[in-house]
C-alpha cells in the first residue's frame, strides 16, 4: 500500500492511486488487524492499522519529522537529509493541474510524458533519501530512524485518556481500548455489529436528500444516534467504568471506515427521565484523531510560554451567512489582546501571510467540498477567492495552538474519497500545526454562530482554578464540550446543529 505511493509524485496522483486501488487496499488493514485479534495479537493489530491508515498524511510527517538530533551527531548528513525531504515535499504538494487529465480531458502523449518526468524526479529523490536513511541507521542510536511505530510509541498517545479504536470488519469487528500503562482492552462486538453499522451510514446518507433541516434527517439523525449508542455507546460506557476511567475524563475516538462519518461523540440518548436527555458527550469529554501519530504529533513541546494569545479572525459575511458579523463582535469582545480581522482583505495569501503569526485563528466563512478531489475542498474568501486544502497542507507553522473552523464541511470528508485517510480541511489545518481544531460534520446553521462562539471563548479565556496553568489549546475540547451543551438548550433546537460540532488533537 505504501509502495503505491511511489508512483504518484503529486498528492492528488497519490489519492486517486489509492481510490483506484480501493477495492484491494481499502480494507486489508482492518481485515488483517481482525485477523491478529483473532489470534490474540492486540498489540500487533494496533501497529497494523496504524500504518495501513493515513498513510498520505504519513508519508507526509516523514518529510517534515524533526533531526535536530541528527545535526549534533552529524550535521552534514542532517543538512543532506533535510534537502532532500524539502524537495520530495515541495513535487509532492505541488499542483496537478494541467499535468492530470480530469473527465473533460484525454490521456494524451504530452501529458503522460510530462507525468512520466515527474515520477523520475520523485523515484530519483526517495532513492536518494531511502541511501541517507540506510546511512543514518547505521549511527550509535539511530537505529530505529524512520521506522514504523512501535507499540510502545503508539501508546503514548493514550497518555491524557482512553484512545477508542473502532476496527470495522466483515470477518470479526472489535472495540480496542488503548491505555497508557496497562494493556489494551477489547471488546469483541457481535456478530451483526458490520452489517449493522452499513445500515447506520446508509441511513444517514439517504435521509440527508431531504435537506438537513428536515424532520426526515432529524429522525433518522435520531435513529443513528440511538442504535450507535447501543452498538457502541453502551459498551465503552460500561468497559471505561470497569477501567476506572471516571465520568468526565478527556477520551478520543480513533475510528475505521465508515465510523469514520458517524457522530461517536453524541451517541445516546444514555438517560432521559424528565424532559433532559444525556449524551455521550455529558459524561466524558470526547474529541477525535485521524491516527495516533497525528495525536502524538499534536502534543509535542515547543518552545513557547502560556501567555495571554493572539488571534486571527477571517470573517466573509454574505447574505446567506449573515451572522458571522456578530460571530466576529462576539469573538472580538472576550478581550484578547491582539485580534487581527481579515474581511475585504481575505485574499488566500493574505490569510496564509497572517497564519504564520498567530496561535489561534478562527474562520466565518462558507467552506465547499469537491466530489472526488479532497485536495481541492477550500474555505470560500473574498469575492470567491478559495483557500484550498492543498494551500493549507503547505503550510508549516510551529507556533499555531488552536483553530475554530466555524465553515461547513470542515470535518466531512469528500465523496469518493477513502475515510480512513482523513483527508479533510480540519485534518488538513491540525496536519500543518494546529494542535487542536474545531470542525464541522456537515452545514453549520448560521444562526448558532455567535452563541456558540461566545460561549466557547469566554470559557477558553476564563481564569477560573480549574485552568491553572492548563496551556489555551487544551482547554478547548473541554469549552467545545460545554458550548454546545448551552447551545443544546436553545428554542426549537434540532440535533443536527449540535450534533455537527467535532474536536480533533490534543
Amino acid at each position: 500500500m505504501k509502495d503505491s505511493l511511489a508512483f504518484g509524485p503529486t498528492l492528488e496522483i497519490q489519492h486517486y492511486h489509492l481510490v483506484s486501488g480501493r477495492v484491494d487496499y481499502e480494507k486489508l488493514p482492518l481485515d488483517y488487524a481482525s485477523h491478529q485479534i483473532d489470534m490474540g495479537q492486540l498489540e500487533q493489530a494496533v501497529e497494523t492499522l496504524e500504518r495501513g491508515r493515513g498513510l498520505i498524511w504519513s508519508e507526509m510527517r516523514g518529510l517534515r519529522m524533526s533531526i535536530d538530533q541528527l545535526r549534533l551527531v552529524n550535521l552534514p548528513l542532517a543538512e543532506r537529509f533535510a534537502a532532500i525531504n524539502n524537495d520530495l515535499e515541495a513535487l509532492t504538494t505541488s499542483s496537478s493541474a494541467g499535468i492530470w487529465p480530469n473527465e473533460d480531458q484525454s490521456e494524451s502523449d504530452e501529458l503522460m510524458d510530462l507525468i512520466g518526468r515527474l515520477v523520475i524526479a520523485q523515484r530519483k529523490l526517495i532513492a536518494e533519501r531511502d541511501r541517507l536513511i540506510s546511512k543514518i541507521q547505521t549511527l550509535p542510536g539511530f537505529g530505529s530512524f524512520l521506522t514504523a511505530p512501535s507499540f510502545d510509541t503508539l501508546r503514548s498517545a493514550a497518555e491524557h485518556g482512553p484512545v477508542i479504536i473502532i476496527n470495522h470488519s466483515k470477518w470479526r469487528s472489535d472495540i480496542v481500548i488503548l491505555l497508557r500503562d496497562s494493556p489494551p482492552s477489547l471488546i469483541p462486538m457481535t456478530d451483526d455489529f458490520y452489517e449493522r453499522a452499513k445500515h447506520l451510514r446508509d441511513q444517514l446518507l439517504s435521509a440527508r436528500n431531504h435537506g438537513l433541516e428536515s424532520g426526515t434527517y432529524n429522525d433518522a439523525l435520531s435513529s443513528v444516534l440511538k442504535t450507535l449508542y447501543e452498538l457502541v455507546g453502551r459498551p465503552v460506557i460500561k468497559r471505561l467504568c470497569k477501567l476506572h476511567i471516571p465520568e468526565q475524563s478527556r477520551i478520543w475516538f480513533c475510528p475505521t471506515s465508515l465510523f469514520c462519518s458517524l457522530p461517536l461523540h453524541a451517541m445516546g440518548p444514555i438517560r432521559s427521565e424528565g424532559p433532559i436527555k444525556f449524551y455521550f458527550s455529558d459524561l466524558y469529554i470526547p474529541s477525535y484523531t485521524s491516527t495516533l501519530s497525528a495525536l502524538i504529533e499534536s502534543r509535542k513541546p515547543r518552545a513557547r510560554p502560556l501567555v495571554w494569545p493572539s488571534m486571527l479572525l477571517v470573517i466573509q459575511p454574505d447574505a446567506k451567512m449573515p451572522k458571522a458579523l456578530q460571530e466576529m463582535r462576539v469573538i472580538q469582545s472576550v478581550g484578547l489582546s491582539t485580534a487581527t480581522l481579515l474581511r475585504e482583505t481575505a485574499t488566500p495569501s493574505a490569510v496564509v501571510g497572517h497564519l504564520k503569526h498567530y496561535p489561534f485563528v478562527h474562520i466565518s466563512c462558507h467552506g465547499n467540498l469537491e466530489t472526488g478531489k479532497p485536495f481541492d475542498a477550500f474555505f470560500k474568501l473574498y469575492e470567491g477567492a478559495r483557500l484550498t486544502l492543498l494551500d493549507i497542507v503547505r503550510l508549516r507553522l510551529p507556533a499555531a495552538e488552536f483553530a475554530f473552523l466555524s465553515a461547513c464541511h470542515t470535518a466531512e470528508h469528500t465523496t469518493e474519497s477513502i475515510a480512513d485517510e482523513g483527508l479533510h480541511l480540519a485534518g488538513a489545518v491540525q496536519y500543518c500545526g494546529f494542535r487542536s481544531v474545531v470542525g464541522t460534520m456537515w452545514e453549520v446553521a448560521d444562526v448558532d454562530g455567535p452563541d456558540l462562539a461566545g460561549n466557547f471563548y469566554r470559557s477558553v479565556f476564563s481564569n477560573t482554578s480549574r485552568w491553572e496553568g492548563v496551556p489555551y489549546y487544551k482547554r478547548t475540547a473541554e469549552a467545545l464540550r460545554d458550548a454546545v451543551k448551552v447551545l443544546r438548550r436553545k428554542r426549537n433546537m434540532t440535533l443536527e446543529r449540535w450534533v455537527n460540532f467535532v474536536h480533533y488533537g490534543a
